[in-house]
């Protein structure tokens, strides 16, 4: 007996020693991470404050896209990489006004002489956003100092930002590809069909196409004639734009398919010699030949073994001190959602959070509402417009600074607003409602299973697992009616219609800035800087900063962000090394339709969402 007491009370000491050196090994791990956390912070301080210490160019070494607001802190993010790397170049997320308050800052900073242009990790933006960019980029150049692109090739987003530059410079083997835009989704009537899945769908808008996935195999004539139309009217922006900044005709930018195909056979397929001859680029040059040039002009740094250069992500952006009142600036950027804001998604209860926030502060004396959506739930999308209703009915002036979509849901959180800015390039409009409920009651039939049971009426036999009722069909489809309905009356109160007028341009049907201009939509064609300046003026203010309302994530959630990040940047690139370049593009087409699907989350499934909005390649 005593023996076993004895490997009883051993099992136990040993056990304890165990969990005590497995307890002491966690909090040692956390204690080191702490400490390296904090190096990293005095690293990011120190770095700071001698970083400009020599003169030389600003590297716009742009990695990822760029949003309105990213789903990290671009102060947190700068520490993450410095301790645990990028975490991927394609999931990145860059601000757009932290880009743009640095070429501005630099501008007038005399360490910087100039701006390089590294694009080659650079995803993509949408128009307004890289014009926006580009607005900085040639106030930069109307300050005297200088702007290089380089690049081994260029994407079309690249493109577009390069031909902002003085000079581009092109790799020998290099292109320029220019394509033009296109749209493209799935369509899974077929599939729904062999599954035996029943789609009801209940909608309000000719061109209402975000149900047509559901019900059809491909485009219906109605949406692709609406679709032709906004995306040319893009892609004529992209060009005029280029052509402008290159000093060319459009047409010689882009002469087409055919005349491209013309031009290559002219240079036997050279397409860095085409670029050249069609004044797409300036100077055909090797890395070498780049950097001997660059570093002519900014100076040799030993230190770095390369041309004078200081990185964006390592030049610090000053916070500009507080001046006069506050002019606050909340985001709608993502997907409409009920509850709660999601990374890449609008919280319906959080922006009406930070509405009121502002509504309440009396040190903010108006309100600028950044839309960059393409719409969601209709229930999201009106807690938002009611607060910033409230906020204007409570004195403080409103706008609306339209990005690169404000549609469908986007456009009815902007109703209430003063003023509405949008770009010519932003897709707006989209004025419809939708719900689509699928049932399987087939799906199980077919494989033996059955549902049945009994009720106390019609609508509360409601189950994916049964026919929908009839009764339950005819109140959605009064319900998407009457939404429908409330949302075109909405818009013609705001802009000083009726609701006659405004259905002539609804019906979901997308329009570009322009055409909304035109429409009455919108009130003047302008970016971000003309929403703010529009504000102060309509809350009559002298001196003005702006304060930007949105969620600081701590820096332990982004340092664990970061840790993730590279975990899902790893694996899928991982799998997708084994798969044909097509299938490796459809899995992510399939799972951006399927992140879609996920944000629909209205309680009564009515929607008003844009789905070829985003959908732009």
């Amino acid at each position: 007996m005593r023996t076993l007491w004895r490997f009883i009370a051993g099992f136990f000491k040993w056990t304890w020693r165990l969990l005590n050196f497995i307890r002491e090994l966690v909090l040692n791990l956390f204690f080191i991470l702490l400490v390296l956390v904090c190096v990293g912070i005095w690293m990011q301080f120190s770095s700071s404050t001698t970083e400009s210490a020599g003169r030389g160019a600003l590297l716009m070494d742009l990695t990822g896209v760029v949003v309105d607001k990213p789903s990290t802190s671009s102060k947190f993010g700068a520490i993450g990489r410095q301790l645990l790397g990028a975490s991927s170049d394609r999931l990145q997320e860059n601000s757009l006004f932290d880009i743009v308050n640095t070429l501005r800052q630099a501008k007038d900073d005399r360490n910087i002489t100039g701006i390089v242009l590294d694009l080659k990790n650079f995803a993509g933006a949408d128009q307004p956003s890289m014009q926006y960019i580009g607005k900085a980029l040639r106030e930069f150049r109307d300050s005297g100092k200088p702007v290089y692109a380089v690049g081994d090739s260029y994407t079309q987003g690249q493109y577009y930002l390069a031909s902002f530059a003085n000079k581009i410079y092109l790799s020998p083997q290099g292109t320029v590809d220019l394509h033009g835009f296109a749209t493209n989704g799935l369509y899974y009537k077929s599939l729904l069909d062999k599954l035996k899945v029943t789609t009801h769908v209940f909608r309000v808008g000719t061109y209402k196409s975000a149900v047509e996935p559901f019900i059809r195999d491909d485009m219906s004539p109605a949406a692709r004639d609406a679709d032709s139309r906004w995306i040319g009217e893009l892609w004529q922006n992209y060009l005029t734009t280029v052509a402008a900044n290159r000093q060319a005709t459009p047409e010689q930018i882009f002469p087409g398919a055919k005349g491209m195909l013309d031009g290559l056979r002219k240079v036997d397929g050279d397409t860095a010699k085409y670029a050249l001859d069609n004044k797409l680029v300036d100077v055909l040059a090797s890395n070498a030949q780049v950097e001997k040039v660059l570093s002519k002009q900014f100076g040799w740094s030993k230190a770095d073994n390369n041309y004078r250069a200081v990185s964006y992500y390592d030049y610090s952006l000053k916070t500009p001190a507080d001046k006069g009142a506050s002019v606050a600036v909340i985001f709608a950027n993502g997907a409409i959602i009920d509850g709660e804001e999601t990374p890449g998604n609008v919280g319906g209860d959080t922006t009406a959070s930070q509405i009121r926030d502002a509504r309440l502060d009396p040190k903010v004396k108006a309100i600028v509402l950044r839309v960059n959506s393409p719409g969601g739930s209709v229930s999201a999308s009106e807690v938002i417009r009611s607060e910033l209703a409230a906020a204007r009915e409570a004195g403080k002036p409103v706008v609306v600074s339209m990005g690169g979509m404000a549609a469908s849901g986007g456009y009815w959180i902007s109703t209430p607003a003063d003023y509405i800015v949008a770009n010519a390039s932003t897709l707006t409009g989209s004025i419809g409602i939708f719900g689509v409920i699928n049932t399987v009651q087939n799906s199980l039939d077919s494989i033996g299973v059955h549902t049945d049971g009994v009720s106390t009426s019609p609508l509360a036999d409601i189950s994916m697992t049964k026919a929908l009722p009839q009764e339950v069909q005819d109140m959605m489809q009064l319900s998407i009616e009457n939404g429908y309905k409330r949302f075109i009356t909405l818009v013609a109160q705001s802009r000083h219609s009726t609701p006659e007028q405004v259905d002539k341009i609804a019906q979901g049907h997308v329009w570009t800035g322009q055409d909304a201009k035109a429409n009455g939509l919108v009130d003047s064609l302008g970016d971000f800087d003309d929403a703010v300046a529009k504000a102060a003026q309509l809350a009559k203010l002298k001196q003005w900063h702006i304060d930007y309302y949105q969620e600081e994530p701590t820096l332990f959630n982004s340092v664990i962000d970061s840790l993730s990040g590279s975990v899902r940047a790893a694996l899928p690139e991982a799998l997708q090394a084994y798969l044909p370049a097509p299938l490796a593009s459809a899995a992510n087409v399939v799972k951006a339709e399927g992140d879609k699907l996920a944000a629909f989350n209205d309680p009564q499934n009515r929607y008003a969402f844009c789905l070829t909005c985003a959908n732009i390649r």
